[in-house]
């Protein structure tokens, strides 16, 4: 296999993606039950691991009380006592009921009417409620809402680092910028791609990289 030095961006974004995706297979991404399970994860899943968030959704689930309309009238102590294995839970609180008016003000509390709306004002919309930034903008945009904005996280700006594509410190909307010039606008695409990435930088590309058997070795 060729270097990512010798080739150009189309053709190490499609190398690498080839390469995790014989690795990998597909993941299946963003486990949730419905378009507003997937955004609250996206929420709760700031500064924090996934297994605390299941443990979060699954109170959440017991108490039935996972539906825009009844989690927009909870009081936010009662919110934030059930989300307490998600970490930071008093914060995480409020930014959850952020969401939750913004949704029922422009939206109805629906995620569906949502979805119909276009991809850049949603985006706009969702950077201005407290506590969202555009890594979890973007998650509730591709996951939840299936449009085609491709999410950078932390595994991706390391990978990108070390494999040369990118400069470090790259900033997000610079990385992301890169993804969508040379990668056709497919939600699929973006939203296997971008799980790829976690499992890579899980599993080998840590701070402290486990190169031996990681399926980017030979593209170094």
């Amino acid at each position: 296999m060729s270097t990512v030095k010798n080739m150009n961006h189309s053709e190490a974004f499609r190398e690498i993606y080839a390469s995790l995706f014989a690795h990998y297979g597909p993941l299946h991404w963003w486990p949730g039950d419905s378009p507003f399970e997937i955004a609250v994860g996206a929420i709760l899943t700031q500064n924090t691991n996934w297994t605390n968030v299941e443990k979060a959704i699954a109170n959440l689930k017991r108490e039935k009380v996972l539906r825009a309309g009844i989690l927009h009238k909870l009081h936010t102590n009662k919110l934030a006592s059930l989300i307490r294995p998600s970490g930071y839970f008093n914060v995480k609180a409020k930014r959850l009921k952020s969401f939750l008016k913004y949704l029922a003000n422009h939206y109805k509390g629906s995620m569906t009417a949502m979805r119909s709306e276009d991809m850049a004002v949603l985006r706009k919309e969702l950077l201005e409620i407290n506590g969202i930034g555009p890594e979890t903008a973007d998650s509730i945009l591709l996951y939840a809402l299936e449009k085609p904005v491709f999410v950078i996280d932390a595994y991706t700006k390391r990978v990108m680092a070390r494999h040369g594509i990118s400069s470090e410190p790259a900033d997000y909307h610079q990385l992301q910028e890169l993804f969508h010039k040379n990668l056709p606008r497919d939600v699929q695409l973006f939203n296997e791609y971008h799980a790829l990435f976690v499992m890579v930088g899980k599993d080998f590309c840590k701070p402290k990289p486990r190169c031996n058997g990681c399926p980017l070795e030979a593209m170094l």
